[in-house]
């Protein structure tokens, strides 16, 4: 009854049911609403509450710029573990308030680290978006980020941005142009970026490709991945905390391509990918179950595949994961 309620505009969302709303649906208190904000009166005289603010946002230490990489850090975390949907409230307000400081932030040198903060943060921020099947919300998350990434003479945060972008437009069914955007990030950053984030751009143009049946570009692309990934485990670097990789998720994510490209090797590829994969990746670990019910599907291994649609739909449900979801119904139409 309040359902409907709520839909035909007769009852107000009481704040307690939207708190509970927002965390089931993945979405933000503006959209939930679907209100404009209320409209703040002019004063005759704002200067003592702008230079309030100008003075707030000076007074932003390194340990103050630091406390916001480690809140985008402890969020990245418990995305990964529980999914999008649980964190909208705290992923919006965690924004707003770099937004201000941003905003107020007089002089470049103290711009450019919070500019960074607020570019891996929406980043962050528009995958979620993406996961909980937000996508206009993830496009503009995008824009921000990129925004940021300038602001902060970041060009390697700045393509990374664009071409994670380029997943919105896949997701929308124009993944040729996806592609083009890739491309694009990867001349973006010319020869500035880290091995990691070089491999991270042809790993993601080869999923565009794959996408856009383009499936020579897309093998091409996974070569120059798998021979741009730096040795060892770490999965990191100091200059783009924004991706997660090293060669046991690129292997994941070429055994992904492969069965994109209906290719029967993807099925080794993705089983190697799951042994050595980290466990709380759960919403990852998803992903890779669908990936593998794609590759046994590819291989008539009907039984095989009904296995791992299970088991993604049982992880995408625990995430909240739209974008999964999606993945997995489409999947289990075929079967």
């Amino acid at each position: 009854m309040y359902v409907s309620e709520w839909e035909n505009g007769k009852r107000t969302i009481s704040d307690r049911y939207a708190a509970i709303l927002r965390q089931l649906l993945g979405v933000t208190d503006g959209e939930l609403r679907d209100a404009a904000p209320t409209p703040v009166a002019p004063t005759a005289d704002g200067y003592d509450e702008l230079l309030s603010r100008i003075d707030a946002a000076d007074s932003v230490s390194e340990s103050m710029v630091k406390a916001f990489n480690d809140q985008t850090e402890l969020l990245r975390t418990m995305d990964r573990q529980r999914g999008a949907a649980h964190l909208i409230d705290q992923m919006t307000g965690h924004l707003a308030a770099l937004e201000e400081t941003l905003n107020f932030t007089v002089l470049p040198t103290a711009r450019r680290p919070v500019a960074l903060a607020l570019a891996g943060a929406s980043t962050l921020a528009a995958w979620q978006a993406i996961d909980s099947g937000a996508v206009e919300r993830a496009w503009r998350h995008y824009e921000q980020a990129k925004q940021a990434a300038r602001d902060a003479e970041a060009p390697m945060y700045l393509a990374h941005a664009m071409a994670e972008q380029a997943y919105v437009l896949c997701e929308a069914g124009r993944p040729a142009l996806g592609v083009d955007l890739v491309r694009e990030a990867r001349r973006t950053v010319g020869q500035a970026g880290s091995a990691r984030l070089h491999a991270w751009l042809y790993a993601a143009e080869a999923e565009m490709c794959a996408h856009a049946d383009m499936p020579d570009d897309s093998r091409r692309a996974l070569d120059a991945a798998l021979a741009s990934i730096p040795p060892g485990p770490e999965d990191r670097d100091p200059d783009m905390l924004s991706i997660f990789l090293n060669g046991a998720h690129l292997a994941r994510w070429h055994g992904n391509v492969l069965a994109l490209l209906g290719d029967g090797d993807a099925v080794t590829s993705l089983y190697e990918a799951m042994d050595g994969m980290d466990a709380t990746f759960v919403r990852a670990r998803a992903g890779l179950h669908t990936d593998l019910a794609h590759a046994h599907l590819a291989r008539a291994e009907y039984d095989d595949a009904h296995t791992h649609l299970r088991q993604a739909r049982l992880l995408a449900s625990r995430t909240g994961s739209v974008r999964q979801r999606r993945r997995v119904d489409m999947l289990s139409a075929r079967l």
